[in-house]
């Protein structure tokens, strides 16, 4: 296991995958660590969420650094991303006692609720490309929940991911009740099969999604999953087109394009699709990529060279398909992982550009005869994780957005997931919701309690 800087092509530090017998006894801690933080009140628990939220913000600039040098994020881009995990931390501190606090139901009984009861060891399994994010978005709901966490983060990643159990240590969190474990991805099934894992979560591809989500239902435990995307950003004839234009190239290059919830199909109709195209393009031209350390840099280096050939394979199919190529789809010379801004349109249905999800910074442009074909067009996909709408008339949008198949669809802004709202797709795009209430409910126990009739208090027989 090894992390490579995708700036350098340099290696920075290897890590000896943990044995059998360790992993076994860490996941027993962690069990029982379990016991113990069931038991503890909202209260203990938010002071120790707000104290990990702290920290995060007082190492903002070295955890920042740490993922410019493992996966290439420009270092502005990481302290917002820290920051973030802050906020989410402190949001739960905050709501989660409201959001798991019984729930009273009429019914024939004399009382009748529903509670939520921890489930026990949930194990995440999560990806590289926002390496702290999508740790914290599970983890602070789930250990407010009363779970403990186990995290198997990818492998480039291994320094982020030992920070991270850093964090919650430091903030004062029990033992064991959020650790990492480094191993292989071959091994996870073993660790969902293991009887002390309760639940897992996994961010990924959709053939990860599929190997997991077949695995925890043979051991019939729950799992969520977040899974690829293909978002659609439709831009009707009513939009204003400079805010389009602006906020669709902003939403493609988040994260050199490295997002699952990021923009990837563009379907403009036709009275301005011509129009989109030019300025789309100009913008991109001017985008800069280089040292993610370096602060004038507008995109870094995609993790791995081998992430970055298979981006330009698919842009050279697509090229091959019938795309026209506007912008960029050229492998710069040098080390690094580096891959530029790219522009392909006249993408149609049967192109690489529009079947599959291109997971770099890389932007297909779709014309649609009209609102009923944008919408079709948006659709016409086996990802269902997110979308963008463009219109001036609220209506339409209201009415447009229940049409489109995703699990978010944003109005004139781009897609981004928030603490406060539930995130997560349908489709290939995976099942379960992460964030909000919704997410700190999807680990726990929905438990009935019913109380019948003439139940009172215990009687005493002298």
């Amino acid at each position: 296991m090894e992390s490579i800087n995708p700036h350098s092509g340099k290696s920075i530090q290897s890590y000896s995958p943990e044995t059998d017998e360790t992993v076994a006894a860490r996941l027993q801690a962690a069990a029982s660590a379990f016991e113990e933080w069931k038991a503890t009140s909202f209260s203990d628990r938010a002071k120790l969420m707000r104290a990990a939220a702290a920290l995060m913000r007082e190492r903002k600039a070295e955890l920042a650094e740490l993922m410019a040098d493992e996966m290439g994020k420009p270092i502005r881009d990481g302290i917002a991303e820290v920051q973030k995990c802050a906020d989410c931390c402190d949001y739960y501190a905050e709501h989660a006692q409201r959001f798991l606090q019984k729930q009273l139901v009429e019914s024939d009984a004399q009382e009748s609720y529903v509670a939520f009861d921890p489930l026990g060891v949930i194990l995440a399994v999560m990806p590289w490309n926002f390496p702290f994010w999508q740790v914290f978005r599970f983890a602070a709901p789930a250990l407010m929940a009363g779970n403990v966490g186990v995290l198997k983060h990818a492998s480039n990643v291994s320094g982020c991911a030992l920070a991270i159990e850093a964090v919650f240590r430091d903030a004062g969190f029990p033992p064991h009740a959020f650790s990492t474990l480094l191993i292989e991805s071959s091994r996870v099934g073993t660790l969902i099969r293991n009887p002390l894992v309760s639940a897992v979560t996994l961010t990924g591809s959709t053939p990860a999604g599929r190997s997991v989500a077949g695995i925890a239902g043979s051991e019939l435990k729950k799992s969520v999953l977040e899974l690829g995307g293909s978002d659609a950003y439709v831009v009707l004839d009513d939009a204003d087109l400079d805010l389009a234009v602006d906020i669709c190239v902003k939403s493609r290059l988040i994260n050199a394009g490295q997002s699952c919830i990021a923009a990837k199909r563009f379907i403009v109709v036709q009275p301005l699709r011509e129009a989109f195209e030019q300025r789309y393009a100009e913008k991109f031209k001017a985008i800069r990529y280089g040292d993610p350390r370096d602060p004038a840099t507008d995109i870094g280096p995609m993790a791995r060279t081998d992430l970055r050939d298979q981006v330009h394979e698919q842009v050279q199919k697509s090229v091959q398909q019938g795309a026209r190529l506007l912008v960029g789809g050229v492998v710069p010379g040098g080390p690094g992982a580096y891959y530029p801004a790219t522009v392909l349109a006249g993408v149609k249905p049967g192109m690489i550009a529009f079947d599959e999800e291109i997971f770099g910074p890389v932007a297909a442009i779709i014309e649609a005869d009209d609102e009923r074909h944008a919408i079709a067009l948006a659709n016409q996909s086996v990802f269902g994780l997110g979308a963008a709408l463009f219109t001036r008339d609220k209506d339409k949008a209201d009415r447009l957005a229940r049409q489109i198949e995703a699990g978010c669809v944003f109005v004139n802004a781009f897609v981004k997931s928030d603490p406060r709202l539930p995130f997560g797709g349908i489709k290939q795009s995976g099942y379960g919701r992460e964030l909000s209430w919704f997410g700190i409910q999807e680990f726990v126990n929905v438990k009935t309690i019913y109380h019948a009739a003439g139940t009172g208090p215990a009687q005493v027989v002298e």
